[in-house]
């Protein structure tokens, strides 16, 4: 265990549990259709990925699978958002006409995903989701709804499976709390 981490919260094994279930439903709700995977980086990387895998697995989803990221941030390298959401870098896909589900890691403020829904939904997807492996909802400031969620997050400054303190620890195949 790397120093000032205590865990694991959540276990590797949970984690990929929750992906299957994740990859479940979207299979279900897009089966035979073209889907475009919209991951949140830096954070959602794994999730993404882990997801596209998952998808992959599970018989009668999606006829054609695509990844894009794009990039945002509200939080810098502090451990509290900013409450201003930046575009660091845009997605490379046309989302218009498409089916498109953005992929976050957490979602806490709720922010970013409301900017992100804002923004894209001016770009005219056919159908436009969100999906988070975790949903943190103790703190939100805004409403914003989430499609598919994998679990609830405990309400704590967590790390791992891309999620960071100061860009360290998001390497870790579990969800761990830092002290700090």
């Amino acid at each position: 265990m790397p120093p000032g981490i205590s865990g694991p919260l959540v276990d590797a094994a949970e984690l990929h549990a929750a992906l299957q279930r994740l990859a479940r439903a979207l299979a279900r709700d897009f089966r035979g259709q073209p889907l475009l995977l919209l991951g949140v980086l830096k954070g959602a990387l794994y999730v993404t990925v882990d997801l596209a895998r998952a998808l992959c697995s599970v018989a009668d989803g999606p006829s054609e699978l695509r990844i894009d990221f794009i990039v945002v941030s509200s939080y810098g390298t502090a451990s509290r958002s900013s409450g201003e959401v930046r575009m660091l870098k845009d997605a490379k896909e046309d989302v218009h006409g498409k089916n498109v589900v953005i992929v976050e890691d957490i979602v806490d403020d709720g922010l970013t995903l409301r900017y992100l829904q804002t923004l894209l939904e001016t770009r005219k997807p056919a159908v436009l989701r969100s999906c988070a492996l975790l949903d943190k909802p103790f703190h939100r400031r805004v409403d914003v709804h989430l499609d598919y969620v994998g679990m609830k997050a405990p309400d704590r400054f967590i790390v791992g499976y891309g999620l960071d303190f100061q860009e360290r620890y998001r390497n870790l195949p579990y969800l761990a709390q830092v002290e700090y």
